[in-house]
């Protein structure tokens, strides 16, 4: 099957639900490869994406940002994905290459790779100050942290599935995607009994990954016996904007102090980018000149 990843947003019921669906293998596979990522990791930050970028296309304004991270005590530690609300992210695992036994069902056990901890979501609008909430983990999933923090901190009353798979020869990602599925508060109790029943006969993301089935179809499934308008198809990708000027405005930052002592270590200086790995070489000529510039 090929690929090109999208999501699609939707309304049901006489707009009285709101859904989200994507298909994300090639992001997936992406950050797999450029962090080198065990099949845990894979998953986690696949899974991680996913998600962050459909809640990237729920903002208002060109310029904002969402950052949702997981802090956890397992041995994969914590992740961090950020997205735009043009369906740009960009993500990185703090371990990337944890190697962990399967869970009791057989899956990759991505709720012990993060232990106990806590789900941030940070929604920078441009404002003075950005937007932060933040919840317990759930179950360290992240399909069922995402629910519970819509629940918790938003009120809102959601439903997220999301799903990677990982091929056990090569390790690559060969389908991920996901959902989410929200009730207005208008909603009456006929839709919500009805959204209910679909919810509960509904199998699981990786099933319908597997049926090859797109983020259309995947939506019909949930939504089966209500209207369903699609308003929106919106192309994702993994983009990070990183680039040299930005690493030296940030070296600036770190005081002259620190900077004098690489200065006098007399080498080159190579500072790797978080989200896509890039690196950026800085010579002693070069660190001069930003501790010139430096406050």
């Amino acid at each position: 099957m090929s690929y090109k990843d999208y999501m699609v947003r939707a309304t049901a019921a006489n707009a009285q639900i709101r859904a989200f669906a994507a298909t994300t293998k090639d992001l997936a596979e992406y950050a797999r490869k450029v962090h080198g990522l065990s099949p845990i990791a894979a998953a986690a930050l696949g899974r991680l994406m996913t998600g962050t970028v459909m809640m990237g296309t729920m903002m208002d304004n060109d310029d904002d940002l969402i950052t949702v991270k997981i802090d956890g005590d397992g041995p994969m530690k914590g992740a961090l994905a950020t997205a735009d609300r043009h369906g740009n992210v960009k993500g990185y695992v703090i371990n990337p290459l944890v190697i962990m036994e399967p869970n009791a069902s057989g899956h990759l056990n991505v709720g012990g790779g993060f232990g106990e901890g806590t789900l941030t979501v940070i929604r920078d609008m441009g404002l003075k100050e950005p937007y932060v909430g933040q919840v317990p983990l759930y179950s360290g999933e992240v399909a069922e942290d995402f629910t519970y923090y819509f629940s918790k901190s938003e009120q809102t009353p959601s439903s997220v599935g999301l799903g990677v798979l990982v091929e056990r020869e090569n390790l690559s990602v060969i389908a991920a995607g996901g959902f989410i599925i929200q009730l207005l508060p208008f909603a009456d109790d006929a839709t919500i009994d009805h959204l209910e029943e679909n919810l509960k006969k509904f199998t699981s993301v990786t099933d319908i990954l597997k049926a090859e089935k797109t983020p259309e179809e995947l939506l019909n499934i949930l939504l089966e016996g209500f209207d369903v308008e699609i308003t929106d198809k919106v192309d994702l990708n993994f983009y990070c904007n990183c680039d040299k000027d930005r690493v030296e405005r940030a070296l600036m930052l770190i005081g002259k102090k620190e900077l004098d002592e690489m200065i006098e270590e007399n080498k080159n200086f190579d500072v790797c980018c978080h989200f896509c790995n890039k690196k950026y070489t800085f010579s002693p000529e070069d660190l001069k000149k930003i501790r010139e510039r430096a406050k």
